[in-house]
């Protein structure tokens, strides 16, 4: 798609600050419209990702089209990629997947014995997971850190995640096992890409 081509996607740094704002207003936004809950991140969270060349953004421009980033957990031996969100004027074109991909390779390159988790409740991102070669696992499977589990308070569905003895919940859990694949899912332009970006920073 023509306009898909016009949009950048790229590993953030602290110029990018200037978006977190839209970018915290655009996930609670999309969150209410769904009806589904989201894990309350600040203003210092996100900037503090941009800095830490943990997270990826997607701009048209100077306008903003897209986010999501990355934690380690466990001494880092699980990543989460979370917060993929979409501004509604670039919906429909492509831009979430790109990010998905981008965000997957940051953390594969930067962390490549890392097991990769994601907590979703929205469908289109379980089949992207799908693609990468993600699996649906029990919350057993996931991460034990405290301090992971602790994001989730903010979310309207704690509740249940508490109930069930942090069992299950609304968000499905999805992993991918670097152990289990051979070679990369995403394009070699991908990796490359990101690659001399993580060496230009010297982000390993």
């Amino acid at each position: 798609m023509e306009s898909e081509k016009q949009i950048d996607i790229l590993v953030a740094d602290a110029s990018h600050e200037v978006y977190v704002d839209t970018i915290l207003d655009t996930i609670r936004e999309a969150a209410k419209k769904r009806g589904t809950g989201i894990a309350e991140r600040t203003h210092d969270y996100l900037a503090t990702k941009m800095k830490e060349g943990k997270a990826i953004i997607a701009l048209d421009g100077d306008k903003f089209a897209g986010f999501s980033y990355i934690e380690t957990w466990g001494n880092k031996h699980y990543v989460t990629t979370s917060g993929l969100i979409v501004h509604p004027s670039y919906q429909k074109m492509g831009v979430a997947k790109r990010i998905k991909d981008h965000t997957f390779t940051l953390a594969r390159v930067r962390w490549p014995e890392a097991k990769i988790f994601s907590l979703t409740s929205g469908a289109a991102v379980m089949k992207m997971n799908t693609a990468l070669g993600y699996l649906p696992v029990t919350f057993a499977d996931l991460t034990d850190d405290e301090a992971f589990w602790k994001g989730c308070e903010g979310c309207c569905n704690h509740d249940v995640l508490v109930r069930t003895g942090r069992k299950y919940c609304i968000c499905t859990g999805m992993l991918y096992d670097p152990k289990e694949h051979k070679g990369e899912p995403t394009s070699m332009e991908v990796f490359q890409k990101i690659m001399r970006t993580v060496v230009e920073r010297n982000l390993i």
